[in-house]
Formats: C-alpha cells, sequence, structure tokens
C-alpha cells in the first residue's frame, strides 16, 4: 500500500484530469440535489416536467461550472497541497456559478423557454454539496499524502507556548510542510480566557501542567510563538526546558517569514542572547530627533559593533549626512554595501581614516563639518592592551584627544565619547587608557562651547571578540569551553540597547557629565556557558568540557560602573544616572598625556603604566606584570 501512495503521489494528475474531476462532483451534486427534493422517490414517480428540465438543467449548469473553473484556475494548484486560499476560491467561484444559474434560470422562464430550467431549492442544495464534496475531497487527499509521508507513530510531539494568532499559524505550518515530522499535542498559555479551550482540534493547557503534558505526550520540543514575551517568562520557559532535556525553539518576527508565510526551517533554537535581553527600552525620541534631525554626523570606529549599530539607529532620525570613519577596510566595506542596500547614497559617506593621524582626521572635519561626534573607536581587548600599552596610548588616548580638540577646533555642537566600565577602578591598560580618554574630554569640556558627553556601559553581546561567540566556537568545535575563573561575573547589554542609551544620553547631556547605564543583573560566566551547552542540544562533562584558565593579566573577578569615591544622580530615564566623579584642570592632564604620547617613542611599556597611574592613582594592575608598580 505504501508503495502504491509513493508512486501516486511522486506523479502530478494532469490538470485537465483535475477539472473533469470537479465537473463529475458538479454532476452527481446536481443529481443529488435533484433527488433529495423528491424524497429519493422512484424515478418514475417525480413529475413529468421536471424530468423533462433536468438535461437543460445538466447542460446549463454544467456549462457554467466549466466555464467559471477554467477562467478561476481552479484546476491549476496541486491537490495535495490545498490552502486556505484554494478554499475561498473555490468557495467564492461555486458560489457565484450558483448565481449566475439562478439568473439563467429566470431568463429561461421570462425570455426564452417559458419555463424553470431548474428549481431554486435544487440549485441552492447543489451549491452546498459541491462546495462540501470539492473541499473535502481535496482536505481529504491533502490528509492522506501528509499522513502517507508521516505516520503518526513516527512523528515528534510537540507543544506550541501562545494561543494566539502566531501559535495557530505554527500549528498549521507543521500541520502544512510533508517534511515536518512534528504532531502538535496541545497549546500552552497563561491567559485564563484561552485555557480549558479547542483550536484546531488542540486544547489549550496553562503553563502550570506543562510538566504533565511533557510527561504524558513524550514531548520533545516546544515552540515559543508569542513575539512580544516578555524577557522574565521566555527565561522561565527556558529553564524548565533546559533542566528537562526539551528542545526550546522559537518562532521569528513576521517581517522576516519568506514572502510572508512560515515555514518550519525558519523556526530556530533559541539563543542566549535571547535570554539575556531585558524589557524593551522607552527612548524619549522627540530629544533624539531634535538632536540629529537635519545635522551631519560623524561616527569613528562605524566598523565595529557599537560603532556600526550607532549608524543604523541615527539614520532613523533623518540626519543631513552620517559619516562612517574607519580604519578597518573590510568591515567598513561591509557596513557600506549594507547602508547601499537600505538608505539612499546621500545620506551617508563612507570614509577610511586614522583617528591617530591628525591630518587626515582635520581633513574629515573640514570636508564634512560634523555638527555631532559619536567618537566609538578604540582597542577594547583587555589582554592585547596589557601586552601593548604603548598601541592603548596611541589609539584610545591619542585618538580621542585629536577627535576630541578637532571638534572644538571646527565648532561641533556635542561630542559624545562611548566609554566602558573597565574604566572604573581601573586593573588593566585598557581600561587606564579609557579612564584617562575621559579625563581629557571632560577638561577640555570646561574651556570649550563643544559639549564633551562619556557614556559607560558593560559588555555587548555579540560584540567582535566577546565571550558568546567565542563560546559559541568552541562549542561547535567540540570543546573544551574555556573560561577563566569559576567566580567571574560580567554585566550584559544587547548591542541595540546600549546604542538606544547612548543616543538617549548624549541627547540629554549638558556637557561635561560622564553617564552610567543600568547593567540589570550580572551575569556568572561558568552559568552562562552551561545554558549555551544546554541550548546547543548537548551535555556537559559528556559532550563538551568546562576548563578553567585563570584570569587573564588584568582582568577582574567583578566589573564595577562607580568608583568607591563616586555617587550617582538619577535622569528622566530610569536606565540613565549620572555619576559624579572627581574633576581635573585641563592643563594639569594635558600636560601629562603630552608625556604618556612622547612615551610611545620609546616603547617602554614599564614607564608608559607608570605614568598612567600617576595620572589615575585608582589604576591598581591585577593579574599582569604591572602590579610591581603599584607597591
Amino acid at each position: 500500500m505504501s508503495r502504491l501512495l509513493s508512486f501516486f503521489w511522486k506523479y502530478n494528475l494532469p490538470r485537465w484530469s483535475i477539472l473533469i474531476l470537479d465537473l463529475l462532483i458538479c454532476a452527481f451534486s446536481l443529481t443529488l440535489s435533484f433527488f433529495l427534493r423528491f424524497d429519493f422517490k422512484n424515478y418514475d414517480a417525480i413529475p413529468e416536467a421536471d424530468k423533462l428540465t433536468l438535461p437543460y438543467a445538466y447542460a446549463l449548469l454544467l456549462s457554467i461550472r466549466a466555464v467559471s473553473f477554467f477562467f478561476a484556475k481552479i484546476y491549476k494548484g496541486v491537490v495535495r497541497y490545498t490552502s486556505s486560499k484554494d478554499a475561498v476560491r473555490i468557495l467564492t467561484v461555486v458560489i457565484a456559478g450558483s448565481v449566475l444559474m439562478y439568473l439563467a434560470n429566470i431568463i429561461s422562464y421570462f425570455f426564452i423557454w417559458g419555463f424553470y430550467v431548474c428549481s431554486t431549492q435544487v440549485i441552492i442544495t447543489d451549491c452546498l454539496i459541491t462546495l462540501f464534496i470539492m473541499i473535502s475531497s481535496r482536505l481529504a487527499v491533502k490528509a492522506i499524502y501528509f499522513e502517507s509521508r508521516n505516520p503518526e507513530k513516527s512523528k515528534i510531539n510537540v507543544l506550541i507556548y501562545g494561543a494566539g494568532e502566531g501559535g495557530i499559524i505554527t500549528k498549521r505550518t507543521l500541520d502544512r510542510d510533508a517534511a515536518i515530522k512534528y504532531k502538535v499535542v496541545g497549546f500552552v498559555d497563561d491567559d485564563e480566557k484561552k485555557r480549558g479551550r479547542s483550536l484546531e482540534g488542540v486544547f489549550v493547557y496553562p503553563f502550570s501542567e506543562i510538566e504533565k503534558l511533557v510527561r504524558d505526550n513524550e514531548v520533545e520540543s516546544v515552540i515559543i510563538s508569542i513575539q512580544n514575551l516578555s524577557p522574565a517568562k521566555k527565561n522561565e520557559i527556558a529553564d524548565w526546558c533546559l533542566n528537562n532535556n526539551v528542545r526550546l525553539l522559537n518562532v521569528p518576527p513576521a517581517t522576516k517569514w519568506i514572502n510572508g508565510e512560515l515555514s518550519f526551517n525558519q523556526l530556530r533554537g533559541v539563543n542566549i542572547e535571547d535570554l539575556l535581553e531585558r524589557e524593551p527600552i522607552k527612548l524619549d525620541n522627540d530629544i533624539i530627533n531634535a538632536q540629529l534631525n537635519n545635522k551631519v554626523i560623524l561616527i569613528t570606529g562605524a566598523a565595529g559593533s557599537i560603532g556600526s549599530e550607532l549608524s543604523r539607529q541615527c539614520v532613523k532620525y533623518n540626519p543631513s549626512k552620517i559619516i562612517l570613519l574607519d580604519q578597518s577596510e573590510s568591515p567598513l566595506h561591509d557596513v557600506e554595501l549594507e547602508f547601499g542596500d537600505k538608505f539612499k547614497k546621500e545620506q551617508f559617506e563612507v570614509v577610511i581614516g586614522d583617528v591617530r593621524n591628525i591630518d587626515r582626521m582635520r581633513n574629515v572635519f573640514k570636508t564634512f563639518k560634523p555638527n555631532i561626534v559619536f567618537h566609538a573607536a578604540a582597542y577594547k581587548h583587555v589582554p592585547m592592551m596589557e601586552n601593548n600599552p604603548s598601541e592603548s596610548i596611541l589609539n584610545n588616548i591619542l585618538g580621542t584627544k585629536n577627535t576630541a580638540d578637532l571638534s572644538v577646533e571646527f565648532g561641533v555642537q556635542k561630542f559624545v565619547f562611548v566609554s566602558t566600565d573597565k574604566a572604573v577602578n581601573p586593573t588593566n591598560v585598557m581600561g587606564a587608557s579609557k579612564r584617562i580618554a575621559e579625563i581629557y574630554i571632560q577638561s577640555l569640556g570646561k574651556k570649550s562651547s563643544t559639549k564633551f558627553i562619556t557614556t559607560r556601559f558593560g559588555n555587548v553581546l555579540g560584540s567582535n571578540g566577546s565571550v558568546i561567540p567565542r563560546f559559541k566556537k568552541q562549542i561547535e568545535a567540540g570543546g573544551p569551553v574555556t573560561i577563566t575563573d569559576p567566580n567571574i561575573t560580567r554585566y550584559f547589554m544587547t548591542i541595540p540597547e546600549a546604542c538606544q542609551l547612548v543616543l538617549e544620553a548624549g541627547s540629554m547631556g549638558k556637557g561635561g557629565e560622564i553617564f552610567v547605564f543600568d547593567m540589570g543583573k550580572s551575569v556568572k560566566i561558568v552559568d552562562l556557558a552551561r545554558k549555551m551547552i544546554k541550548l546547543s542540544g548537548l551535555e556537559e562533562g559528556r559532550d563538551i568540557k568546562i576548563v578553567f584558565t585563570g584570569l587573564r593579566p588584568g582582568e577582574k573577578l567583578y566589573e564595577e560602573l562607580l568608583a568607591d569615591a563616586e555617587n550617582t544622580m538619577p535622569t528622566h530615564h530610569s536606565q540613565i544616572l549620572i555619576g559624579k566623579v572627581r574633576e581635573y584642570e585641563y592643563a594639569e592632564v594635558s600636560k601629562v598625556i603630552e608625556e604618556l604620547i612622547k612615551l610611545f617613542d620609546t616603547q617602554n611599556n614599564t614607564k608608559i603604566v607608570q605614568c598612567m597611574k600617576e595620572l589615575v592613582p585608582e589604576f591598581k594592575s591585577n593579574n599582569s606584570v604591572f602590579e610591581r608598580l603599584d607597591n
């Protein structure tokens, strides 16, 4: 039987044969309707007048059906893939044909033959029977096809979290796709109004019953169909699934569906980034728009994680032009291609330039005359800078100084500096270099009309070289996953969220502020790694090992957002605070920085770090060769 069905499914029936079968259904429906009118009496007992008009009814109705089916092309679809659109088309054509038959019946009586070809009762009954048989036969073929391809016993049982429109679409997608071996055994939803209801033959259960549902139905996967599910609830579901070895899948946003339709191939596993998300940020778009609209904006480090996302968000506020500047050719080219696909050429300008090169930067300022500067160019990797202090001076300090000085020279309205939590009580060269850059622009702002604003935040999810992409590569390679210390923790924020807060802080800044972002709760890195291993469908110890390698030079166990001697003031935004920090005089700062820059030529790392510690007395090296300088 299975071989016969396989042979049948392998070949599609010719389109003309589908049309003939549909017309045979119509003939059968008319016959059945005719006999129903007379309660299935013996043919001899039917009035002669009705017998005589029956051939006319067949000829007229089948002609109407044939013409309407042909022009509506209902015969062209593959029956086993019948969709709701096909059903609607059949409904429309059949009803329209019956209406035409009724009108033809009237014309026949009054203008042609003087008698009714067919009674109104028969026409209505025929319409209903034709609709039922044509649609149900197609659905039956479809059901048989799916079942033959995926027998019930071979299917994997799944639950869908969310009994709304997204959940129904997800179920229909699983039912439609012949390549899928999944059976929806229930919906899960916390909406009390939906509990106990049946949606397309499947009941809705509360989340509290998920354990029983999984156990009784041998559920292997849970699919989240709700797009606006709160991060807290998503984490609750994920934690339960991971602890019970149940696979968790996500339905992508409707904007990412192919041709407006969801396919199973688009369902993806939940990423760790999804579980670290927080509640969406509410921005004051009016303030941001007033700052950015019709302005020339320069973004340094535009090819980096933060710089590129800042560029994407800035363009939404219709600036006069965005200048995308970076020294890294290939990543900048990628950004240029992306912007070229999305925006008009006159909206942006791509510039290769090094913030350390004062002549090149002066030319950029002279050519484009920016109103607002977002300075995101920096070296950020702690171990790299710990081994190369001179480069941190050249890039993080001199680069910032050059960009800030030119902003003053060319009358830039606002200069927004993207700093880091590692500038707080720095234990490494990178953090100290960013703190010195903060000190410089804050002191410079005291003597200029340009408003200098600093923003501080912790790690961003998915940024280049961050821990999550590294863990993903290690897991894909079969491990081990390497972690420096079992107690190490970090704050995390998504790149879009960080950039949104940068825009908000930059807009509200009056000059001289250091804005500190609420990073939420810190995350234990070992817990992060374990969750990522489980999300990959693997088991720690058996499939993937976790290895502790020891803290890297300059690395902290715990990150801070404010130094011990600092305090904060609230702003109108609950996630943005103003840090109160020690202020420096420009003359003093400028002199030390000039000395630091000159030390670059010596390549004497000890002298460089010693000079940094003199300017930033809270800079205490940790797990570094420079610890001796603190004694």
